[in-house]
């Protein structure tokens, strides 16, 4: 792909695939706008020689929240119908099969942070954060003998979907039987 391969299109002549398997929340369609309006349409939307969008299904509906008119889009018009079909898919799931370097994630995170970046805008909510940015403490010894204590503390972040929020009770239940199972000396706040 090179830039000339790009052209603007109408929002209004792009069809969404009324087969995508890929959800699209208002949350994560505001934090797409966001990036859009932070970065710029960095990631074209896909389509068919047609105008229906392949990838980037997300991105319209940001590029329509912003009152945005036209999209950079590159055609894919090489595709069978079974592959453009396929794509749609394998676009979405291939990058969830990605992984993160966690020391490498919190080192860019901390040093965005320490520049006053707002940290809102590249995707991770609240307790993501919080976990990525208090490491779990590995350094703990395996020559502790049976007359000494040690004490360790362990944070543990639920994070209930919005629908199940009316059962924070109950999860916090569960996790105090849960550790009652266990030999820790357990505090559920």
């Amino acid at each position: 792909m090179t830039p000339k391969d790009l052209e603007q299109r109408p929002i209004a002549e792009l069809t969404p695939y009324a087969r995508n398997s890929r959800t699209h929340s208002e949350a994560q369609v505001a934090q797409i706008a966001a990036s859009i309006t932070e970065f710029g349409f960095t990631n074209p939307v896909l389509v068919d020689a047609e105008g229906g969008i392949i990838a980037g299904h997300g991105r319209v509906l940001a590029a329509q929240s912003l009152g945005l008119e036209t999209v950079p889009v590159l055609v894919l018009d090489h595709l069978s119908e079974a592959q453009r079909r396929a794509y749609v898919i394998a676009d979405n799931k291939l990058a969830l099969n990605a992984g993160w370097d966690d020391d490498a994630l919190r080192a860019e995170i901390e040093a965005l942070s320490e520049g006053g970046y707002d940290l809102d805008l590249i995707g991770f909510d609240a307790g993501e954060m919080a976990d990525l940015l208090t490491p779990w403490n590995s350094d703990i010894h395996d020559d502790v003998g049976d007359s000494e204590v040690q004490t360790i503390a362990v944070r543990v972040v639920v994070t209930l979907a919005p629908e199940m929020a009316d059962r924070h009770a109950e999860a916090v239940e569960t996790i105090k039987t849960a550790l009652a199972t266990t030999k820790l000396d357990a505090t559920v706040k």
